[in-house]
């Protein structure tokens, strides 16, 4: 069944000047840290170009593209002041238009967010030399001559992207260097750049108008803007919307991207990009305003993830187009699904922000649960039907087993599942159990309703042995059946140690004072560190890395970090547990240090709590492998080369064995649903 597009208020097409975007979604400016060298290539633009197959109106590329070689790249930043980009954005910018998709790009100079040893080890800038916290940098003051060539970088930039055959430009102007200007927090400036509003948005008017005598009166140009800081020593919205204001009023830019909130830390970031437990679309109605106030066009995105929510924005005339951009990066053919009557099949986003935690620490952006995003070049996001159907059975219905069904079950096998308890999800039931994090059970629940789309059964307390498996005939036999609980090797006591595992799933009672080790560095011994606090327990975390849960990148570090804070937990980093004894009614940890075997120090607590990763629940897979055609062999030469895997080593076997998840070894969501979806495409 289509649906009626003259009746869905984001299927309307959307007037910008002499662009007629054919609906209201769009994607905005990220970088997903894709760019080699600074280009966009062929990852970059192939996943742009899958959006553009799923039908969005608007992707914005970069997040920023940098205009100077004084902005160094924070995060595999595109480079726009290199001539070589231009051939490189043509042909992301051609493939796009192909399917009726417009492309834009955000230019940015980064500032004082940045740090000068990178890049060409420039010196880095700022309207005031005020220290950067998110990069620990201390930048100059920006100089006269500075302007005058940044000004030029800007032009020069814009040129390129409209020889490149792109729809329009946006400017970055938030954290960056132009409404660095603008804010008080970052601008003490006592000469014409400083002081009134007028003055502190003269480096953006003048960037503004050179940029329009570059590209001329035609081509599109707009701003991402904070139009209020939040902040007490910030810009105002006031300020803020009577920047909005003028710049609307000024004739030379096209449309305004809202932003509320100002990204000085990582705690203040989190507000203006929200991610789990938080509030979603907290800054629509702010958007709304500015939109009412400028009479304008304007575009917004933070945290809009549903498609109700999109469809309200565009209704009820808050936005003009509405941004879903993680939602893109967990299904980039939204829009699509919506016009075939799909929509219930969005694979939906949970707010993990995985994506742009590794963005952050250095990675490149993934989703938590689409393994295919940014792998478009290697496994297609709508499966190929197999030309053999087989008859498959996967024992397992976390994760990576209810990846693995819906694959199978996608591609024209028969599947059925067999899961040991009651319930399907795995580690996931036990991570849910901190309420912050609940809407991690969508990665369940879309997989599930596929499941049942697609006519796969799932055998629930179905304990199977190698018998069972046998049983039932198959050709193909998925081992999902992950990990359980480990404790770190000690000196003595293991048995006097509580699992996080324990305190997650509610067996055990947390008891103070409390002392918990985290040897894994994830989410698993956070999450009980917080459902301890929460609790009440007096509670130390204790690390033997330089800092608590490297694993995690500085989005979900926050919530983390503001629960320890106001729960006054101790966190101690470069300790290791060495022992536990008991004494009394109570136990005593002795705690050691990698750096010094000589130090041993003592805590008297009530409970210890230890997190040492999974140990792979794998004696199903050992009983079947002998019997397998493979004998549970994988060539990851073909895996890499997107061939068939398994190579035959017993001939007169019946089936093939496949092992995947944490009954492999102790990893993440993310991984369990690569491995299920890598193996699985192909076989």
């Amino acid at each position: 069944m289509t649906m009626d597009l003259s009746r869905d208020p984001l299927l309307q097409p959307f007037q910008l000047k002499h662009l007629t975007l054919k609906n209201r979604v769009m994607s905005t400016a990220h970088e997903p840290a894709y760019s080699e060298g600074g280009m966009p290539t062929d990852r970059y633009r192939l996943y742009h170009v899958e959006k553009a197959k799923g039908g969005i109106a608007l992707t914005m590329t970069a997040g920023s593209a940098i205009v100077s070689h004084d902005s160094p790249a924070a995060f595999g930043n595109l480079h726009a002041y290199k001539d070589e980009i231009v051939p490189w954005l043509k042909k992301l910018a051609d493939d796009c238009h192909e399917h009726g998709t417009a492309v834009m790009i955000q230019l940015t100079h980064l500032g004082r967010r940045t740090n000068w040893n990178k890049g060409d080890w420039l010196p880095v800038l700022s309207p005031s030399a005020i220290r950067e916290p998110a990069h620990r940098h201390f930048p100059k003051e920006i100089e006269d001559w500075d302007i005058e060539r940044i000004v030029g970088d800007y032009a020069s930039a814009a040129s390129r992207m409209q020889a490149a055959g792109l729809d329009g430009i946006e400017f970055e102007a938030y954290g960056h260097l132009m409404d660095g200007f603008w804010s008080p927090a970052t601008n003490r400036r006592d000469d014409a750049f400083g002081g009134s509003l007028e003055n502190r948005m003269r480096f953006s008017t003048m960037v503004i108008d050179a940029v329009r005598k570059a590209v001329g009166a035609d081509f599109i140009v707009g701003i991402r803007m904070v139009a209020d800081e939040d902040w007490d020593k910030g810009l105002s919205k006031e300020e803020g919307v009577e920047i909005a204001r003028r710049l609307a009023a000024s004739g030379d830019i096209d449309f305004l991207n809202i932003i509320r909130g100002h990204i000085e830390h990582d705690a203040a970031l989190n507000n203006v990009i929200p991610i789990q437990g938080m509030a979603a679309s907290p800054h629509l109605d702010f958007a709304g305003e500015v939109r009412a106030a400028t009479k304008f066009p304007v575009f917004h995105a933070a945290r809009i993830a549903d498609v109700a929510t999109a469809r309200h924005a565009i209704a009820e005339g808050k936005l003009d187009m509405v941004g879903m951009t993680r939602a893109h990066i967990a299904d980039p053919h939204i829009v699509k699904k919506i016009i075939a009557g799909r929509e219930a099949e969005i694979r939906p986003c949970v707010g993990a922000t995985y994506c742009l935690d590794r963005i952050y620490e250095g990675g490149e952006a993934l989703c938590i649960h689409n393994a295919a995003t940014s792998r478009e070049a290697l496994i297609p996001h709508d499966l190929p039907k197999a030309e053999r159907p087989r008859k498959a059975v996967v024992v397992g219905a976390g994760p990576a087993g209810l990846e693995a069904a819906r694959v199978l079950a996608e591609r024209g096998h028969a599947v059925e599942v067999l899961e040991a308890t009651g319930e399907a999800g795995g580690q996931i039931n036990l991570l849910i159990r901190n309420p912050r994090r609940k809407e991690m059970v969508g990665i369940v629940d879309w997989r599930l309703a596929e499941l049942e789309r697609l006519g796969v059964t799932i055998r629930y307390n179905t304990y199977a042995g190698a018998e069972d498996i046998l049983a039932e005939s198959p050709d193909l036999v998925v081992i999902a059946t992950g990990g359980i609980a480990q404790l770190p090797e000690l000196e003595a006591g293991e048995e006097l140690v509580t699992s996080s595992w324990d305190i997650l799933a509610g067996a055990v009672k947390p008891e103070g004072p409390a002392l918990l080790f985290d040897d894994n560095g994830g989410h698993p011994g956070m999450s009980a560190a917080e459902l301890m606090a929460k609790a009440g327990v007096e509670l130390e975390v204790v690390s033997p890395e330089r800092f608590f849960a490297p694993e995690m990148g500085g989005m979900n570090h926050v919530p983390y970090a503001r629960i320890f804070a106001e729960h006054n937990v101790r966190v101690t980093i470069n300790t290791r547990l060495v022992a536990v004894r008991r004494e009394g009614n109570g136990l005593v940890a002795t705690l050691g240090s990698d750096f010094s075997a000589q130090t041993r120090v003592e805590r008297r607590v009530a409970q210890v709590v230890v997190e040492h990763g999974t140990l792979a629940n794998d004696d199903l897979y050992r009983e079947l492998k002998p019997l397998s055609r493979n004998l549970g062999a994988v060539d990851y030469t073909a895996l890499i080369a997107r061939r068939q895997p398994l190579p035959v080593r017993n001939a007169e076997a019946a089936f093939d064995l496949v092992r995947i998840g944490d009954a492999v070894e102790s990893r993440n969501i993310h991984a369990g649903i690569y491995d299920a979806l890598r193996f699985c495409v192909l076989l």
